[in-house]
């Protein structure tokens, strides 16, 4: 493993992240009192689909190219039905948090199923890395899948702490926002996986 390959890896891994990070921000904006220990778990999920999906991808293209060339046209739908449907909840939540006041119950907490779904959303293009690193034996693939996970727990921890920073200041705005960020991300890799 030479210098490019880890720069060519970490700068892939910086790509794939940016959907996880607004994701992220949109989740610190709507949890504002998220702990540290809460802000690891999230970003460790979304670091652990960010690493899966282009092993998941590498090792299609190494058994069964076919079924994953049919199942990739569909990718930019399932992001975009699974982010429509995570941002309408978001925004339904603060459009009532507006109307009845603030949440004190806690239950603005990203359910475990919601930030599952969100790892899968914000994961799933990642599929197609694995076509890029095809070239490369298990072990090279293995090491790209962590640099890219590691670099996406990274700034997925920065994107939630700067959403919480801001949601303590924008009561339920935040919610409204978060959903509309994850709204807006859902349409742009539907809109990059079809037109990209």
């Amino acid at each position: 493993m030479d210098f490019v390959f880890l720069l060519s890896s970490a700068l892939l891994g910086v790509g794939l992240a940016m959907d996880a990070f607004s994701v992220s921000l949109a989740n610190g904006l709507h949890e504002p009192h998220m702990r540290g220990g809460r802000m690891c778990l999230i970003a460790g999920v979304y670091a652990a689909f960010q690493y899966a999906m282009p092993m998941v991808g590498w090792i299609c293209v190494h058994t069964i190219v076919e079924t994953f060339s049919a199942v990739e046209k569909f990718i930019p739908w399932i992001a975009l039905a699974l982010l429509l449907y995570i941002g309408g909840k978001m925004l339904l939540e603060g459009f009532r948090e507006r109307k009845e006041g603030p949440d004190t119950s806690g239950s603005r907490r990203l359910p475990t199923r919601d930030l599952i779904i969100q790892g899968v959303a914000t994961s799933i293009d990642a599929l197609s890395v694995g076509f890029t690193i095809a070239e490369y034996d298990f072990p090279m693939a293995n090491v790209a899948g962590l640099i890219i996970g590691g670099i996406t727990f990274a700034v997925c921890v920065l994107g939630l702490a700067i959403g919480k920073k801001a949601g303590t200041r924008l009561s339920w705005r935040a919610a409204i926002l978060g959903g509309c960020i994850l709204i807006a991300i859902g349409i742009e890799i539907f809109v990059k996986g079809l037109w990209g």
